[in-house]
């Protein structure tokens, strides 16, 4: 396994990042604990998870199958650098209005709390902002991380979903207050959504933030199967999507097959090739998904690859704003 550094951080993590997305909607917890003990055997020490998965009624069971796969024992949570989120909302009736989509210190502490005890553990290595809430003050934010951090809650603060100018602006912040601020950026970026090398990519390496893509394989859609249109993606709309986008994928498809490798191993090791990424998420729903997805550590794709692949896929054409300026 390939390890590195996060963003500025002295922490190191394994170039692919578990994602648990999955565990509980459409992985049973037998299953989620093989491929987590897999990650661990595999040298995979970097776990990604959120408060809000399991979704709806069962936000929340996610974690629960993390925390207890970790009450096992064995070393399991020691071995892991484990990462969740906060912001969205947790099936409570009782907490009322405090309980809506956002970032406010109240909702953070309690939220924390929550997501500690569901992962039978007494801190958080990685801590995300799971989208920005315009309605709270860095102020606010950052003296609520701040706390978590001194109380030795969390490790390190990251964002997700984060525009280029909000990163900025949370690290600036930070360095009023002298806090290390934000450590890594969760971003959706894979070879069919290239806009973050736009601005995200560059503003997150100039600013010491790694970068953990969610979705390199876009729901799917640059996985091996997609031309079948296999039933059960998460992404809505992926049977119109392939028809809309079939030239592209069957142009794709040939590169893959010239290469003797599968779609989803060229797109993750493409996504995984960048200087701004730390780690690509992966999401599987079955150990066999984990162990293919692996794979893509082992391949390294030449320049005339990468320059076919530009063709299929054409990215916004560079950093800004040269890429629309001079």
């Amino acid at each position: 396994m390939q390890y590195s550094y996060l963003g500025k951080s002295g922490l190191k993590v394994s170039r692919i990042c578990l994602g648990t997305m999955n565990f509980g909607p459409a992985t049973d917890e037998k299953e989620a604990f093989r491929i987590m003990d897999a990650a661990l055997d595999a040298g995979v020490n970097f776990f990604d998870t959120a408060n809000i998965y399991g979704w709806g009624e069962n936000s929340g069971l996610t974690e629960e199958i993390i925390g207890r796969w970790f009450k096992q024992g064995g070393g399991r949570r020691e071995k892991v650098v484990l990462a969740t989120k906060v912001y969205g909302s947790m099936h409570d009736e009782t907490d009322g209005p405090n309980n809506e989509a956002g970032l406010s210190a109240y909702k953070i502490r309690r939220h924390l709390e929550g997501s500690l005890k569901r992962l039978q553990t007494d801190h958080i290595e990685l801590y995300q902002m799971h989208h920005v809430d315009p309605a709270v003050t860095w102020d606010e934010l950052w003296g609520a991380f701040e706390h978590a951090v001194y109380q030795g809650k969390i490790g390190y603060v990251g964002s997700s979903n984060f525009a280029a100018w909000q990163i900025a602006l949370a690290q600036s912040e930070a360095k009023n207050r002298h806090f290390l601020g934000l450590v890594s950026e969760q971003h959706k970026y894979s070879l069919n959504c290239r806009l973050p090398e736009l601005e995200v990519l560059p503003a997150a390496k100039a600013l010491g933030l790694g970068v953990i893509p969610w979705s390199p394989l876009d729901g799917g859609f640059l996985g091996r199967n997609a031309l079948q249109k296999l039933e059960g993606t998460r992404s809505g709309g992926i049977a119109e999507r392939i028809e809309k986008q079939r030239s592209q994928l069957e142009d794709f498809a040939a590169l893959c097959r010239d290469l003797g490798e599968p779609q989803d191993t060229v797109a993750l090791a493409w996504v995984a090739a960048n200087p701004a990424v730390t780690a690509p998420i992966i999401g599987p729903r079955t150990l066999e998904q984990f162990e293919t997805a692996l794979k893509c550590l082992e391949l390294t794709l030449d320049e005339s690859t990468l320059q076919r692949l530009d063709e299929i896929f054409p990215g916004p054409g560079g950093h800004a704003p040269n890429a629309y300026a001079w």
